[in-house]
């Protein structure tokens, strides 16, 4: 797993973390059941405290992405589709209101943007 930290972002070092597992998790690239490097491991990996790495698996944790053993370690928690749903559409929201505030910009209507999207659905 490749965690790329970016010290030039305006995002938290532990949001990064955070995001780039949640997303690892989400798009299957982490089965359920698969452990995550310890908080030690990753901490002296990306150069950065233990305390900012423990802090991202506290978050993911709390999110349900994660479930720790004591002892063990950290794993990836099964997942809850529903909730991982909820999250996706609430991204497609945000993507739409930009959307939609570029279009106004343009003066484009509707029906322009919906072709948009079905010229761009077609490509991929």
């Amino acid at each position: 797993m490749d965690i790329i930290i970016s010290n030039a972002s305006s995002q938290p070092i532990y949001e990064q973390i955070f995001t780039q597992i949640k997303n690892n998790i989400v798009s299957g690239r982490l089965k359920e059941g698969d452990a995550l490097p310890s908080i030690r491991t990753l901490a002296k990996d990306l150069r950065i405290s233990v305390i900012t790495t423990k802090r991202a698996y506290d978050e993911l944790e709390r999110a349900g992405y994660i479930y720790t053993v004591a002892a063990k370690g950290c794993f990836v928690a099964e997942k809850n589709m529903e909730v991982i749903r909820e999250e996706r559409l609430k991204e497609i929201e945000e993507h739409l209101k930009k959307v939609s505030e570029l279009a106004a910009e343009c003066d484009l209507s509707d029906d322009e943007i919906f072709e948009m999207y079905i010229l761009l659905k077609k490509e991929s």
